[in-house]
């Protein structure tokens, strides 16, 4: 290795640091563990930055139902838009990292998604958080920065892993040519999963360490091909296809619930908009009630909530927070205390600007359905 890099301190004084192979592997991947922001989530989406959840190092996949483990995946983090993201090390030294890694980390993704259990991943997690003398609730709370419940949360990574929804990592100080062409090929061609490299350069000098992540693999023709599909579900979903989505995802008893929403607010309002973009963050595809109202001298679309295919209805406070009758913070404190006589259901004051959402499992029972309707 022969780069250099120079570091100009406080007093004037240039050191000089210069690429250097890391000792060991593990080196590379306590350092992942420790600084998970070496990942390069802002590399990853410069608009929403990734945020990364360490559920385990070390992490056993079996390749049948009930078999002993096969292999032991290097990392498995989550994102804050619960997408599980398999993150294999290897050292550029490692003739492995030519081509074998890329079979590894495929046979990794086909046999998680197949036989992890959320139960085993909630389990790894708190373990984890014990090697770390951290306090799992609170710090996933943290983590997820009051945004939306743990409990969906987990259940989002479930919906997620279900349905192949998951990034592969490949992590090396440097990613050989021919392995970052195979990457670019693979992640032009799939989805809903996509694989990325990340290289993270060590230099070293006399009395410092420079670490330097740089995320390959991202070409504009396969960012471009994802983002087309993505808003391309804005519009393209029929009715008959979004329930199809949502059996698949969620289930016939919250797709039992949904439905009975729809049907009462089918001829209350003017029309139903189905599609979104909440498949980018893993919440599917939303059907959501339209009424357009004369505001002033303007016609504005009021959409109280929208029912996603993952099992989750959100309460649409942000995009109808100028327009009557939530443009009144009263109002807004009367529907959330209305939803929250809901069991289960728990909207605080902080949430009145944003998009609170709960599990639709919440309407199951005829009286809690009941609280829902005489809320809007």
């Amino acid at each position: 290795m022969s780069d250099t890099i120079f570091i100009l301190n406080d007093q004037g004084e240039l050191n000089e640091l210069s690429e250097s192979f890391y000792d060991s592997e593990d080196l590379l991947q306590g350092l992942l563990a420790t600084y998970p922001k070496l990942l390069a989530g802002s590399q990853m989406n410069n608009t929403s930055p990734r945020k990364w959840l360490l559920i385990s190092r070390e992490l056993g996949i079996s390749d049948q139902e009930g078999s002993p483990n096969r292999w032991a995946l290097d990392h498995l983090f989550i994102d804050q838009d619960a997408i599980p993201t398999l993150v294999e090390v290897k050292r550029s030294t490692d003739t492995r990292l030519r081509r074998e890694v890329i079979g590894q980390i495929l046979d990794y993704a086909a046999n998680s998604t197949a036989y992890w259990s959320i139960g085993e991943l909630e389990f790894l997690y708190k373990k984890t958080c014990e090697q770390f003398s951290e306090d799992p609730e609170i710090k996933l709370i943290e983590f997820l920065e009051n945004e939306q419940e743990v409990s969906i949360f987990w259940e989002k990574v479930d919906t997620n892993l279900k349905a192949g929804k998951i990034r592969l990592l490949i992590v090396a100080d440097i990613i050989p040519k021919e392995l970052l062409r195979i990457i670019e090929f693979l992640n032009e061609q799939m989805s809903p999963a996509e694989i990325l490299g990340l290289e993270v350069k060590q230099y070293v000098g006399e009395s410092l360490k420079t670490l330097v992540p740089k995320l390959v693999g991202q070409t504009t023709q396969s960012t471009l091909k994802k983002k087309v599909k993505i808003l391309g579900n804005q519009t393209q979903i029929n009715e008959e296809e979004y329930w199809k989505v949502f059996h698949n995802q969620s289930g016939k008893v919250k797709a039992g619930i949904a439905k009975r929403i729809v049907d009462w607010v089918r001829n209350k309002c003017d029309y139903l908009y189905i599609g979104g973009r909440g498949i980018e963050y893993g919440f599917g595809h939303s059907i959501v009630p339209v009424t357009r109202k004369q505001l002033g001298d303007k016609m504005w679309d009021i959409l109280p909530f929208s029912i996603w295919t993952n099992g989750t209805i959100e309460i649409s406070f942000q995009y109808y927070k100028n327009r009557p009758p939530m443009d009144s913070i009263e109002n807004k404190k009367k529907l959330a205390e209305q939803l929250n006589t809901i069991q289960g259901v728990e909207i605080p004051e902080n949430k009145l600007s944003k998009r609170p959402n709960f599990d639709l499992i919440r309407l199951e029972k005829k009286r809690q359905f009941g609280c829902f309707f005489t809320s809007f």
